[in-house]
């Protein structure tokens, strides 16, 4: 496993070095022009544009989100937005109606929409919101989450794209982290999302081979979502889900790495497991229903089958999280017990060591936190692992679980106790992991010879900040 990986992020080290060396950008790979105003025509040469925001009970940025959209630069009358409320506090929705309806009053084609229950969370909410008359007239949707909030100029850099080359039905934009700063996790989530925006996703558009959809800062062509069968709230990536039917029908993805959408990380440690949970548990079931039919697909090539199949969902989204915990926390500190086996210096520092640089030059701002980000991330490995085996396997009730980060456990502020906020703070696995570390450390202290417990120590420790809490911001009690 330690192999694979090493040989993908090699990979797609090479590819990214091409891409940045002969100036691979995506308008030099696809036809782009700007749209303007036609003499004739007026605007109505500018597609139809719908714009998605879905929410769920989002008090503290309802306003900037539906600000945003609500000043992207596009013809008034080539536009819609189209909020998708399903939050079930009557007051937060009180105030979203309120929102809308304010802008709808400055000249804004703006839709506030509810439904009667949640079915299929985000997934049921966008595409309910595809069945309206309206969206009959729109050509693309653009979708943003309710905690993002793109320029005025998104639509103008993104759409041409769909404009000009027809076989194009996806176009992706990097994410921009406002709240990077806001404590250290947030500073190595940002270091682990650059490698993946500007090299995994970069990679896949460059080679033409395939990355998936993010969510949200992306533009869809309207005709793609419904060739591919539409949303789907099968598993919990249901724009993952979207993204690979869409590639095996035929349709071409951009991925634009110069435009940004501001966004923020959870910085909290409860939302952020939350969130780890549905990523590695999403990918790993959507692999087991969808490995048959990419297998039987006639459309694309050998070569998409085989990057869909061993590099997109493999290595990246099973391997990685896998051979990550279960070498680095299981087998390297059981080693100790066993003085006749000794790990290959290759596999346990060179690999490792060029695994580590690949991911962390693409934040160089952070590169000194790169001890933090490898202790820390092998923490988060056994949380992904978890949910990667739940996923594959379809163990337990928690393999459709969804948990917006507005509504973990942990973002309550309601009046509790000391000792049951005490008690929210212990994470027993992490304590139990780091206890199992801590014994082979000081076991190795005393009888080994391969000065593991220098690593060992530093694991334990991370394992044992996170155990009690301390890592994160913490939402004060009311």
């Amino acid at each position: 496993m330690s192999v694979m990986l090493f040989m993908d992020r090699v990979y797609m080290g090479v590819v990214i070095q091409f891409v940045k060396l002969s100036g691979r950008k995506p308008e030099k790979r696809y036809k782009w022009e700007e749209i303007k105003d036609d003499v004739e025509l007026g605007n109505s040469n500018y597609p139809m544009v719908l714009v998605q925001i879905p929410m769920y009970n989002e008090k503290e940025v309802y306003q900037l989100s539906i600000g945003a959209a609500c000043s992207l630069s596009w013809p008034s009358n080539r536009i819609i937005i189209q909020v998708l409320d399903d939050s079930t506090n009557p007051d937060i929705k009180n105030l979203m109606e309120i929102e809308c309806r304010m802008w709808a009053s400055k000249g804004v084609n703006i839709k506030y929409e509810i439904r009667s229950n949640r079915n299929g969370y985000k997934a049921g909410a966008l595409k309910e919101g595809l069945k309206h008359d309206y969206v009959e007239t729109c050509d693309v949707v653009a979708i943003f989450d309710a905690d993002f909030q793109p320029d005025p100029d998104f639509l103008c850099r993104s759409i041409p794209y769909s404009v000009h080359n027809p076989d194009v039905g996806l176009v992706q934009a990097r994410w921009k982290f406002v709240n990077a700063n806001e404590c250290l996790m947030t500073r190595i989530q940002e270091m682990s999302l650059n490698y993946h925006f500007r090299v995994e996703q970069e990679v896949g558009s460059s080679t033409y081979a395939f990355f998936g959809f993010n969510g949200t800062a992306g533009v869809w062509r309207i005709a793609a979502i419904k060739e591919a069968g539409g949303w789907k709230d099968r598993t919990t990536v249901e724009d993952m889900d979207l993204a690979v039917r869409a590639g095996l029908v035929g349709w071409k993805f951009v991925y634009i790495g110069a435009v940004e959408v501001k966004s923020e990380l959870p910085s909290t440690s409860k939302a952020f497991r939350y969130q780890q949970h549905r990523w590695s548990c999403g990918p790993a079931n959507l692999f087991r229903k969808m490995v048959i039919e990419i297998i039987k697909n006639e459309t694309v090539n050998l070569w998409k089958k085989i990057y869909l199949i061993y590099s997109f969902f493999l290595v990246r989204k099973i391997v990685t999280h896998i051979g990550t915990f279960f070498f680095y926390c299981v087998v390297i500190p059981m080693c100790v017990f066993f003085p006749e086996v000794k790990v290959p210096l290759w596999g346990l520092f060179y690999m490792p060591s060029v695994i580590t640089i690949l991911n962390a030059i693409e934040t160089q701002r952070s590169i000194h936190l790169v001890i933090f980000w490898v202790l820390y991330e092998n923490v988060m490995s056994m949380h992904r692992t978890k949910g990667t085996l739940i996923g594959l396997f379809e163990a337990g009730g928690r393999v459709n679980e969804w948990v917006n980060n507005n509504s973990a456990p942990a973002m309550k502020s309601a009046k509790k106790s000391r000792f049951s906020m005490f008690r929210e703070r212990l994470h027993l696995l992490e304590l139990g992991m780091g206890t199992y570390i801590l014994v082979c450390a000081c076991y190795d202290v005393i009888f080994g010879k391969y000065w593991y417990f220098i690593y060992l120590f530093g694991q334990t420790i991370a394992f044992f900040v996170m155990g009690f809490g301390y890592i994160g911001t913490l939402i004060p009690p009311s």
